[in-house]
This record gives C-alpha cells, sequence and structure tokens, in this order.
C-alpha cells in the first residue's frame, strides 16, 4: 500500500495592521486634496467675478480723526469760540437710483445745494465718486436728511467753530474756514495750538467709501490748547455798544476803541464798528473783518500834547511856573502854527486844557530835536505793540535826520506820527501807572516783565493833575467826565490826511485818557473816522464815548470813587 501523504496546509496571511492604516491616511488625504482643489476650482472660475466684486466692496484702510479744535475765552472763562460736533452730507452718484431722483432733489433743495450743482450729480454716466452737498449742518437737519433714505448719500462727522459773543468779540477773536483752520484774528495768530493733531484708526469700508466696521486706533487725536485772553467780555461788550451808539449817532465811516488795564497793560476790551457776526459771514466784505483798532494807523493829533509836556519837564526845559505867550499864531520859517484864537500867555495847564498848537509848539522847540524824537520812540511811537494780534501795526515816526524846524513844531501837536488806537492807549500807561510804561498783552497774565520807566512818578503826576483840567467846563473834554471820579484825558480833532494834503472838511475825532486821577485803573482810548452828522471835535464825538465805557468799566470792577481830599488844587490861573 501506497503510504499516506501528508499535505500541510498553511494558515491564511494577515494583512500588516500598518499598511492598512497607510492606505486609509493615504486615501483621506487624497479626498482632501480633491476637495481642496475643487474648491479652488470653484472659486477661482466658478465664482471669481463675484468675489472679486465683494474684494472690491470691502477694504481695510486708516483714516483721520478730527481733533477738537481748543476754546478761546475770555479772561473770565467765558466761551468766545467754541466747536461743536456736526455732520458733513456727501454723495457717490454712482450708486445713485434712478427710482430715487425725485427724492434727491428734494433733498438737496432743503440743503440749499444750487440745482446746476444737482443736474451735474444727476447726469449720466458722471465719473465723480465723492461730492460734498452740505457741509456742517446741525444734528437736527442731517436727521431730516437721513429720513430720505436716498442711496449715494452718506454723513461724515466734522466740527463747526460757534462764536457765542457773535459781533461784540468778532475782531479779536476772528473765525475759521469751512475746514477749521484759522483765518482772521486770534483764531489765525494761535492756529498751530488751537488746532491740535488729528489722530488715526484703521476702518473697513465698503464699496461705497462707508465705514462699515472699526478695526483698531492707530493714534488717539490730540485736542487743540485752550487760549485764555485779557479781555473781559463784561467790558468788551459795555464798549462795544458804546462806540456803536457813538458811530451811528456821528455817521462815522469807522470807529475804534481799546481799554487797558492801567496796572499791568492786558487788553481788556477792543472794539470796531463797522461790526460783523462771525456765525453768519454771508456777503462779508474783506475790508469789515479787519481790526481797525490794532491795524490801521492815524495821527493822533492833540492828545500827544501831554507827551511834549512830560518830556520838557522831564528834561528840565520847562517847569511848573512856565509862562508861553501865544498871541494865536506863531510863524515857524516860511509856515504858520495857529490856534483857534489868540489866548494871550499861557502856563502848562492851561496849554493842555485850551489845546494850544502853539504854545505846544513853542515847547517842542525848547527840546533838542534827537532828545524830543527819543521821548516819543521810548512810548512806542514806530514801533510795533507786539500785543500777540497778527498783523498789528507798526506806526510810523518821522526820521529825526529829516526835520526841520516846522516838521519839529507840528511833531508836538500830533503830525507827522502814525498810530493806532492800541499803541496811543499804551502810551497813556506811562502817565498812567507813575512814568512806568507797560508793554500790551491780548494774553491774561498778572505781570507785566517788560514794562519800563519813561517819566519820574512826580513828573507823571504833575501831567495828569494838569489834564485833569481838560475835562473842566471850559476845558476841551468836558463831556469826557465820569459822575464821582477823578478822570484825566485829552482831546485830538484832525484832518483826515489825503493823496496832496489834508482834507479841509474830513475829521478823525479822537480822546485818550484814564480814571480814576487818586489810583488809575483803566486807560482808554477812542477814535472815530470821520464823524458826518455835524460835529467833529474830539471833545464833542469822542469824549461822550470814553465817558460811557469808562463809567461802565469802574462800575464793573467795583472801582472806588475817588475821595474828596484828593480833589487837586488849581494851578496857577493863565494871565
Amino acid at each position: 500500500m501506497r503510504e499516506a501523504r501528508h499535505i500541510q496546509v498553511s494558515e491564511p496571511v494577515k494583512p500588516n495592521k500598518f499598511a492598512v492604516r497607510r492606505r486609509l491616511l493615504l486615501g483621506v488625504m487624497m479626498l482632501g486634496m480633491g476637495v481642496l482643489s475643487g474648491r479652488a476650482v470653484f472659486l477661482q472660475v466658478i465664482e471669481k467675478q463675484f468675489l472679486q466684486q465683494q474684494g472690491d466692496r470691502r477694504h481695510v484702510g486708516a483714516v483721520s480723526v478730527s481733533a477738537y479744535r481748543g476754546k478761546i475765552l475770555d479772561r473770565n472763562n467765558e466761551p468766545l469760540a467754541i466747536s461743536t460736533p456736526v455732520e458733513s452730507v456727501w454723495v457717490n452718484p454712482k450708486f445713485f437710483k434712478k427710482t430715487e431722483e425725485d427724492k434727491f432733489r428734494r433733498l438737496a433743495k432743503i440743503l440749499k445745494v444750487p440745482s446746476k450743482k444737482v443736474n451735474a450729480l444727476l447726469k449720466e454716466g458722471i465719473s465723480t465718486r465723492f461730492s460734498y452737498l452740505k457741509r456742517r449742518i446741525n444734528p437736527a437737519l442731517a436727521k431730516k436728511i437721513r429720513a430720505f433714505g436716498v442711496s449715494g448719500v452718506y454723513f461724515e462727522r466734522e466740527f463747526k467753530r460757534y462764536y457765542p459773543a457773535g459781533a461784540v468779540s468778532a475782531h479779536i477773536v476772528g473765525f475759521t474756514d469751512i475746514d477749521d483752520v484759522g483765518q482772521e484774528g486770534m483764531e489765525r495768530g494761535y492756529e498751530n495750538s488751537l488746532k491740535g493733531v488729528s489722530g488715526k484708526k484703521r476702518v473697513i469700508r465698503d464699496g461705497r467709501r462707508r465705514v462699515i466696521k472699526d478695526v483698531e486706533n492707530i493714534q488717539a487725536p490730540i485736542s487743540g490748547q485752550n487760549l485764555v485772553l485779557s479781555i473781559d467780555q463784561r467790558i468788551q461788550y459795555i464798549a462795544f455798544k458804546a462806540l456803536q451808539e457813538g458811530f451811528v449817532k456821528h455817521k462815522a465811516f469807522s470807529a475804534s476803541l481799546v481799554v487797558l488795564d492801567a496796572k499791568n497793560g492786558e487788553v481788556l476790551a477792543a472794539v470796531n464798528q463797522p461790526a460783523f457776526n462771525p456765525n453768519t459771514r454771508r456777503g462779508l466784505k474783506a475790508n469789515a473783518v479787519r481790526n481797525r483798532a490794532l491795524l490801521d494807523v492815524f495821527e493822533p493829533g492833540s492828545t500827544v500834547k501831554p507827551f511834549v509836556v512830560a518830556a520838557a519837564l522831564e528834561g528840565g526845559y520847562v517847569d511848573e511856573t512856565t509862562q508861553i505867550e501865544t498871541h494865536g499864531f506863531y510863524t515857524v520859517g516860511r509856515n504858520l502854527v495857529k490856534d483857534v484864537r489868540n489866548y494871550g500867555t499861557l502856563d502848562l495847564m492851561h496849554i493842555l486844557k485850551k489845546s494850544s498848537n502853539v504854545g505846544i509848539s513853542k515847547i517842542a522847540l525848547k527840546m533838542p530835536r534827537e532828545y524830543f524824537w527819543d521821548s516819543y520812540h521810548q512810548l512806542g511811537f514806530g514801533v510795533s505793540a507786539n500785543a500777540g494780534f497778527p498783523g498789528e501795526a507798526s506806526g510810523a515816526l518821522l526820521d529825526v535826520q529829516r526835520w526841520h524846524d516846522f516838521e519839529h513844531a507840528t511833531l508836538s501837536y500830533g503830525y507827522g506820527v502814525a498810530t493806532s488806537v492800541l499803541q496811543l492807549a499804551r502810551a497813556y500807561t506811562a502817565l498812567a501807572d507813575e512814568g512806568i510804561l507797560h508793554s500790551v498783552s491780548l494774553l491774561k497774565r498778572e505781570e507785566d516783565y517788560d514794562a519800563k520807566r519813561v517819566y519820574s512818578a512826580d513828573t507823571a503826576k504833575k501831567v495828569i493833575e494838569m489834564l485833569e483840567h481838560v475835562l473842566k467846563r471850559d476845558g476841551t473834554a468836558y463831556q469826557a467826565r465820569v459822575d464821582g471820579y477823578r478822570v484825566a484825558g485829552k482831546t485830538g480833532t484832525v484832518k483826515k490826511a489825503t493823496a496832496g494834503g489834508y482834507a479841509n472838511d474830513r475829521y478823525l475825532a479822537v480822546f485818550a485818557g484814564l480814571a480814576p486821577v487818586s489810583n488809575p485803573r483803566f486807560v482808554i482810548a477812542v477814535m472815530v473816522d470821520e464823524p458826518s452828522a455835524g460835529k467833529y471835535y474830539g471833545g464833542l464825538v469822542a469824549a461822550p464815548i470814553f465817558s460811557k465805557v469808562m463809567a461802565g468799566a469802574l462800575r464793573v470792577y467795583g472801582v472806588a470813587p475817588d475821595k474828596e481830599d484828593t480833589m487837586p488844587v488849581l494851578l496857577t490861573q493863565a494871565k
């Protein structure tokens, strides 16, 4: 028998576990790649146009954040210029809808947009994507415009400058333009400190340039610095109303007035007529915004005569007992100096009281030219007062090398020197503060570190007491008096300079003075240009304005009246 063969059958081979996992992972990866490839094809081919449009409509960018402009305040922190948040309306004509054209026209009519501009914006195929409809409208109007819901009409937050004092302080404060940049006055002079620094933030905009999301602040805006002026709005208002009344009454071409603190030279008020309202400047002429009190110059006439007497006393060329023969006229070379009438022999006080051109000319001619010129120069004539106002006048003082005796004489009664109202007021501080001339400032300060002595206290006191008599009933400025107070001052009636000489029928009425005499607190200078209602003398036109303003200032500051025992004894009477 054949031997049986045993056949050994092997067990089935089991697949390697790692190989299975590898295949599984490979399959998943292939599947993922397939999905990604399919998605890429979908996005880059099928959805390409849609995604490009969406990308164009949403982008990240940086925008400017407006800084709050600093306030302008008076010395008591009363606001003279403030910024308020407003909205500006702008359009992107690309997104206008034809069906909303009527609504857009009604909207534009409310905003008073010219029809020519409206038609241009609605024109077919316009390429403009940004145009302002109206800048800086109030919130109530903005809400009304929003209610129209017109496509392509958008809003932007801005600030608008508002002037609470209106015309009263307009010439000092000035104003800003539509972009909030200072154009006149202190707004212009202190633009860099008032405007602040704009900030930046990153935002997401849509295709219509609308901000749809704030991403992050890049730089916070820095608000502008507040500016505190020396102006006292209470006195400013009193001065404004008094000057306006006189300006209208005398039918003048213009008028200006300045009030100074006699102790430190701060400008407490500076007003002009005609005035303007900085909040509504429609049809405003460039000449109307000029701060004439600080920018315009004129020949001050007899208001400089006290300085001639002071210089002569200080230099020892005359004394209180000096007598001057006037006779009504005085021949100087080929020229004639004349008085209104023959005053005979006058002492120094009566030369000022009667405003004798002959008497003051003879006093001036006693002094050397260089000394006389320097006495005016020391008072600031011919030099800018540097009050801190942009473009303020320097005035003019005739070159001493060009003088002849007649120029020497006429300079003593205010011809040949040009000054602003501010400079004239400043010169009077040298009499008001015991011979110390003050610098002037439009910014509030506690002390004048640039003050300088130009006269002795004794000289200043003597001249002030002489000037008190100018306000006596038989003086030239009786209407400048203030009940209960001793007041000193000097009138000026000046023929207006014209091409080729001086006009015979056009005058400047001027008055400058101080009070109370026993302890001067305020200096005021007034100039009325071309009064044409009949009166033109400084004592009849400018002096009453001075009186009202001085009375108001003394009352506001609670200045006590002069005591009876401080009233002066009359000086030597005229012979």
